[in-house]
């Protein structure tokens, strides 16, 4: 897998039954608008429908994984963007972090199965900061503890590498030059996984884990864009014109 270089603000690259997935807007530290989220929602359905078994999420350059939502351009659909939440993903999924990961960005790799981060890395989330939150994030009360959650809900405190890995947010902190050998070797071992059982494990895990008033109101919202951008609902208001029986399909 090479360094991204497409104009698109998501790369898709696929090697060896492993999706690399990359936030690629370097210069603007990876921050998350309109074109992100829909890229990251194509991301995840093509990992999906397709054969790649497990997927790294990872972000361009090394100053920040991601910085959160651009305050200029607020994508207030974020939720389409978030594995497991704006799209069904059973498959396993490793952040690999490098740099900073403020906002959206923690939301991101929270709902990640597995996450390497490099030493330089810091964990913030500063909403309350800014005055603005979706709260997909308070789904980190369930992954770890609830006094160190506040203090980075509330109190807007940034959390380094080594103390996300003490309070377990982070599996492995390593070295710059490591961050993508360690993400892919982990990634290796997930592919060569008997597929089935990985993914009854994961969606078991999903299942268990409860899920907050956000979560469950996009997940909602999730399921009604469905229905309404349907071939079903074209093909009803079709019929009521026409005075006809509708001819549905389920799609």
């Amino acid at each position: 897998m090479n360094e991204p270089t497409a104009d698109e603000p998501i790369v898709y690259e696929s090697s060896g039954d492993i999706a690399l997935i990359t936030l690629n807007r370097e210069t603007s530290m990876n921050r998350l608008d309109a074109d992100m989220v829909d890229g990251l929602h194509e991301a995840w359905q093509r990992f999906m429908a397709g054969q790649d078994r497990v997927a790294i999420l990872t972000g361009a350059g090394t100053r920040a994984f991601c910085a959160g939502a651009d305050l200029d351009a607020v994508p207030h659909d974020l939720y389409r963007a978030i594995p497991d939440v704006g799209v069904p993903v059973d498959k396993p999924v490793i952040a690999a972090v490098s740099g900073w990961c403020i906002g959206g960005g923690m939301v991101l790799t929270t709902m990640c199965d597995l996450l390497v981060a490099s030493e330089g890395t810091k964990f913030s989330y500063p909403e309350a900061k800014v005055g603005f939150s979706g709260g997909l994030i308070t789904t980190i009360v369930n992954r770890i503890p609830h006094k160190i959650a506040m203090e980075l809900l509330l109190l807007c405190e940034t959390v380094d590498a080594r103390r996300a890995y003490e309070v377990g947010y982070v599996n492995r902190v390593v070295e710059n030059d490591a961050l993508m050998p360690t993400a892919l070797s982990m990634a290796e071992a997930l592919a060569a996984m008997a597929p089935m059982p990985t993914r009854m494990l994961k969606r078991f895990v999903s299942q268990t884990i409860p899920r907050g008033p956000s979560e469950q109101a996009a997940l909602a919202r999730v399921q009604i864009e469905a229905i309404n951008s349907s071939d079903d609902w074209v093909e009803g208001r079709a019929a009521f014109r026409e005075k006809r029986p509708p001819r549905f399909t389920g799609n």
